[in-house]
């Protein structure tokens, strides 16, 4: 193989990284810094020059898709046919640890993977055998409750021994009684969830150390991609298999960290010296991708955070535009303006749609760009998620409209069971077979059978009851009134904020947002009729997504993606940094708000705008510019739209108020696990974890039987001697 396909176009850092071969080795790679071609070259280096075979090489990535690419790179480098089965998720590499050595652990080799949907349909057999309502029984907190069970091994032996009986009718707590059935189906069906993959690895190589020192022996050279994203357990698993050779290395950006709601923590890469004092670093800090004046806008904004290696990002690409900062006075401003910028971009500098990328921090944002981007007759496509008015929740809203409206049989079909109401495929044969030989739609069929002996046990009853009073109520209420009335009357709201889907909740109540905005904007009553009829016109304009569209994603989707043209919209203070992450998460959160923005910026490449407005938001909040623009520098962008010297003060103080209440926080627990504890009101307790990010501690009173989660600052909870009796 010629040198020049492996080291031939690399830059000096590039090159340094792909020759460095021994040891613990960090590597700081910016955003679009080509870490990928990096970590690619060099293993296809460890392969061609050092004669290191495939086999003893584990090259972990974090997704499916980046491993797939990975290898085709690889294969480009060393030739088809070599073996790359190492280059790998970190699940995918436990399961093959696992297809070749769980028998040691006394469970079979063909054990099956459960997915997501899998766990769901034992949780589905599990209420159906309870009698329970899978609205009324919190299904996402108990699959939630099954991973948090799954955050240590210790539930490993239950699955693992044959002669250990799980035994859930014993027990009385509901919650316990499920986790429990839901291990026994797991056990019956020699079945291992995601968690469970790498668990049974640890365990396994707990047990037996013959197992894992063969493993440590035969992986020589150990790569891993997007280092920052990884977890505490995912950490300790590649420290664990690099002991014996000492051939760990990483490739990541702290301030690319945007997964720490899902255990990322960005301290192993930062402090990565800690575990690894002889480490080398190496930093990739020459970025491809972006103008110098984007660069300069994401380089100004990121150096706020603390909790980074100090990097500055350059380009030799040649100066562009400034970035573009626009304040509107209302939404309806800020998305004329948007369509109006594309429209130009395509019409004046020869864009193509798919060359632009609209990006926001929440998927119900996307509402009203969408809407204007219909409009005005613009293509687009949303990545990684369903365009608005397809969403389940927004259908099943302007179901209960339509049904009050018109009383159709396709709106019907859609909301007489959700929530559930019993009223399930025999009793809508029973009203279908009514209805066609009567003549009646089939609302007009329940009002006629709902005595009926069928309907007993069911709250068909209550369904119409709810409907007939929103007919009444029609005329005198306005548009958006009416909506709000009808999804509480009918246990709509209840049932999705009973689901804990704040995705959905936020859709929700966009959706009436938006209703009362196109009432303003009409400045007179609209007919319930009217402002369906044109909601139909809207969406019936969607036509299928074509390969030159405008392209719509939140920024966590766009995290590895890069277009010409990017939009961050809604840049508003409670949106992005978002509100309820601060609030559970204080200075953590903001560190990842951050990196978040610093994300989306980072995203362009020719040019960058960011975008807000005034007025309220779905919850009543005043609309403020967020700090994160207040913070880059004003000399590297240009701002379009005049914001008032009362609004920037108002903005200023929020943020100044907002940022004491998160700063003023306990930076230290002072207890730690196992402490004795008291709580003026909850007695005596005993602290079972610390959750730093949030900033609690989870303490079991045994008085009362529970476990409460209690705040570092609240100053009322003190340390029990270890002499006091409980």
């Amino acid at each position: 193989m010629e040198q020049d396909l492996i080291l031939d176009g690399l830059n000096e850092m590039q090159r340094l990284a792909v020759t460095t071969t021994e040891g613990p080795i960090r590597v700081i790679a910016g955003a679009g810094s080509g870490k990928t071609r990096a970590l690619t070259n060099r293993y296809a280096y460890l392969v061609e020059y050092l004669g290191i075979e495939p086999s003893n090489l584990l090259c972990v990535t974090f997704t499916n898709k980046a491993a797939q690419e990975m290898r085709r790179r690889v294969k480009k480098l060393i030739g088809g046919e070599r073996d790359t089965g190492y280059i790998s998720t970190y699940h995918g590499f436990c399961v093959q640890v696992l297809r070749e050595d769980i028998h040691h652990l006394l469970y079979p080799k063909n054990f099956i993977i459960l997915d997501t949907e899998d766990q769901k349909t034992i949780l589905r057999e599990i209420y159906e055998e309870l009698g329970l309502k899978l609205n009324d029984s919190k299904f996402n907190r108990n699959l939630k409750k099954i991973a948090d069970m799954k955050v240590d091994t210790g539930y490993v032996e239950q699955l693992m021994n044959p002669n250990e009986v799980i035994d859930p009718a014993e027990i009385e707590d509901q919650d316990r009684k499920i986790l429990l059935m839901y291990l026994k189906k797991q056990k019956r069906v020699f079945g291992l969830d995601f968690d469970d993959l790498i668990n049974f690895t640890f365990v396994l190589f707990q047990r037996y150390k013959k197992v894992l020192a063969k493993w440590q022996e035969r992986l020589h050279y150990i790569q891993v991609d997007e280092f920052q994203d990884s977890s505490s357990k995912q950490f300790e698993l590649v420290k664990l298999l690099s002991e014996q050779h000492g051939n760990l290395f990483v490739v990541g950006d702290p301030d690319q960290t945007i997964y720490e709601w899902r255990g990322a923590d960005p301290k192993f890469i930062v402090n990565f010296e800690q575990w690894f004092p002889d480490c080398q670093t190496i930093f990739l800090n020459q970025n491809y991708r972006s103008t110098p004046e984007i660069l300069s806008v994401g380089n100004s904004l990121i150096q706020q955070n603390k909790l980074r290696v100090e990097k500055s990002m350059f380009t030799e690409h040649p100066s562009g535009v400034k970035v573009v900062h626009y304040h509107g006075k209302n939404e309806q401003e800020e998305a004329k303006w948007i369509v109006e910028r594309i429209q130009t971009l395509v019409k004046k500098q020869g864009v193509n749609y798919n060359e632009i990328a609209l990006l926001y921090r929440s998927n119900y944002l996307s509402r009203f760009i969408e809407q204007e981007l219909i409009h005005s007759n613009i293509e687009y496509s949303i990545f990684g998620g369903f365009k608005f008015f397809e969403r389940k929740e927004i259908k099943d809203a302007l179901a209960h409209l339509r049904l009050i409206a018109f009383g159709d049989d396709l709106s019907f079909l859609r909301i007489v069971n959700t929530p559930k109401r019993q009223i399930g495929k025999k009793r809508i044969e029973f009203l279908k077979e009514r209805a066609e030989a009567e003549g009646l739609s089939l609302y007009e069929t329940l009002q006629r059978y709902v005595d009926h002996e069928i309907f007993q046990r069911t709250k068909a009853r209550e369904f119409l009851e709810a409907i007939e009073a929103m007919k009444l109520k029609r005329e005198e209420l306005s548009v958006s009134d009416l909506l709000q009335d009808t999804l509480q009357a009918t246990g709509y709201e209840a049932y999705i904020r009973e689901d804990g889907d704040q995705d959905r909740l936020d859709n929700l109540m966009e959706l009436q947002q938006s209703v009362v905005q196109y009432e303003r904007s009409i400045g007179e009553d609209i007919s319930l009729e009217y402002y369906l009829q044109m909601l139909t016109l809207y969406t019936e304009n969607d036509r299928e997504d074509q390969k030159d569209s405008v392209k719509l994603m939140t920024i966590h989707t766009a995290k590895g993606l890069e277009f010409p043209y990017v939009f961050l919209v809604g840049m508003t203070e409670s949106v992005l940094p978002n509100e309820r992450s601060l609030r559970d998460r204080k200075e953590h959160a903001l560190e990842e708000e951050r990196r978040l923005a610093y994300v989306a910026v980072t995203r362009a490449e020719k040019e960058l705008y960011l975008t807000e407005s005034e007025g309220f938001t779905g919850r009543g909040q005043k609309k403020y510019p967020s700090r994160f623009i207040f913070e880059i520098e004003e000399g590297l962008y240009q701002r379009v739209g005049v914001i008032e010297e009362e609004m920037e003060q108002e903005a200023r103080e929020v943020i100044r108020v907002a940022r004491r209440i998160q700063t003023n926080s306990e930076r230290e627990a002072k207890y730690e696990e196992g402490d004795r504890v008291e709580h003026p009101v909850f007695q005596i307790g005993t602290v079972q974890s610390v959750d730093e990010r949030k900033r609690v501690y989870h303490v079991y009173f045994e008085e009362m039987g529970v476990t409460r989660p209690i705040s570092w600052n609240f100053k009322k909870l003190t340390k029990v001697g270890a002499d006091r009796e409980s």
